[in-house]
């Protein structure tokens, strides 16, 4: 076999197998992915084999079949490049010795409470908060606490599951809706938090050998009532003295999850009393976050995160990329759509319209003619999006939504019905 770089890329894999592969000459891949996630994975055939297991599978198994192939094709490292299969990423990468983030770390993150266990033992969080077991032990918790407070899955994503209460009467729903699996995610059961009061941020950053830097803050747009994303802008136009705090605290929280190198993806509120964690991913962020940096800053992290996948040191590339002279300040925005009828969606009306629109970049359709729509419930339920570059950030921000706000929905609620939204 080829003494070159082989990654074993563990999850369908986005586009990263091909930026693997583009960014070292001679470089192979071996995906290993869910069953169901197949049509997802680009171009299969450009990989060195696709091996695909029932989600079900236990750990073991997967480390079985990954370890079969390593005895006959050998991998030099190991990537993943989503939430979904970061813990099969883990076990096989412990087992292989391939040097992944560690089973440990990837589990304490993708568990919302013992995230927050962890942190308060570190002395970095204070926020109420308490794994819940049915409606009684809820309603025991505000008791206490009181309301507001979030309801949520302890393992999901794309805020699906998530309700904010604002008295005890919504308590048994709230809780019905974080029960469960989201987004084939596995969930491991509720969460209760208080609610944090202030401005949302997230705090995309790369790691590398234990050293973190900041790329960006961009400040986000989410739903009051189900914390779904409505929109980003980045970067967020704060005080420097408000970036050095969130700064200072997001590395905190990272070095006592113990992350060490690669990109994250760190959500926090700005609270009268200071920065507050909601969540932190280890990897970068989504909705477009990644493009947005990009446009702002010239920071490439998908690009960042392929090449040190392969083994190179990017931060000191990052650190000069972000370190040079500002020829022109650029916010990049984007927006989503919603619709509040269900139905199936015949026609999205006025796309080229709102292409043309001063400032606007991108406006394209999240779902196809046929689809299921409805109201907003997570991050999937969204129909559209628009992307805009402004010279402030209430300028980009203020197109995307335009471009968005002119859209038309033709849905069919009935056998005979069409309503335009």
């Amino acid at each position: 076999m080829s003494s070159s770089e082989h990654v074993l890329v563990v999850g369908a894999g986005r586009d990263f197998p091909a930026r693997i592969r583009d960014a070292r000459p001679g470089a192979r891949t071996t995906v290993i992915c869910q069953l169901d996630s197949i049509a997802k994975i680009r171009r299969p055939g450009d990989n060195a084999r696709v091996l695909c297991l029932r989600g079900d599978a236990p750990d073991q198994e997967w480390i079985d079949v990954a370890a079969a192939a390593h005895a006959h094709d050998p991998f030099t490292r190991i990537g993943t490049f989503g939430e979904r299969d970061q813990d099969r990423y883990a076990a096989i990468s412990d087992a292989l010795g391939l040097g992944g983030h560690t089973a440990r770390t990837v589990a304490v993150v993708h568990d919302k409470h013992a995230m927050r266990e962890r942190l308060r033992e570190a002395g970095i969080d204070t926020t109420a908060c308490a794994r819940v077991a049915d409606p009684d032990e809820l309603r025991s918790f505000v008791e206490v606490y009181g309301t507001p407070c979030v309801v949520k899955p302890i393992s999901s994503a794309g805020s699906a599951g998530v309700t904010k209460v604002t008295d005890g009467t919504g308590l048994d729903g709230a809780f019905e809706r974080a029960l469960g699996n989201h987004l084939g995610l596995t969930n491991t059961g509720v969460l209760v938090e208080e609610f944090l009061e202030g401005p949302q941020f997230s705090v995309e950053a790369f790691s590398e050998a234990g050293e973190h830097v900041l790329v960006a803050v961009t400040r986000k747009y989410s739903d009051p009532r189900t914390f779904v994303e409505l929109g980003h802008v980045c970067p967020a136009s704060l005080p420097r003295d408000d970036v050095a705090v969130i700064e200072a605290y997001v590395f905190s929280v990272l070095d006592a999850l113990d992350v060490g190198f690669g990109p994250t993806h760190t959500e926090v509120v700005l609270t009268p009393k200071g920065p507050r964690l909601i969540e932190t991913h280890v990897r970068m962020g989504g909705d477009m976050i990644p493009t947005l940096t990009l446009e702002a800053t010239g920071v490439d992290t998908d690009d960042c995160t392929a090449r040190q996948t392969l083994g190179e040191a990017v931060l000191p590339g990052i650190r000069a990329q972000l370190a040079k002279p500002v020829e022109e300040v650029r916010s990049s925005a984007i927006w989503f759509a919603s619709v509040e009828s269900r139905g199936t969606l015949e026609e999205i009306l006025g796309l080229e319209r709102a292409r043309a629109l001063p400032h606007v970049t991108e406006v394209d359709a999240m779902v196809s003619p046929g689809a299921r729509v409805g109201e907003l419930e997570s991050s999937l339920s969204r129909v559209a999006y628009a992307r805009a570059l402004g010279a402030t950030e209430e300028e980009a921000v203020r197109a995307a939504r335009e471009a968005v706000e002119g859209l038309e929905f033709r849905i069919r609620s009935g056998a005979r019905n069409t309503d335009t939204v």
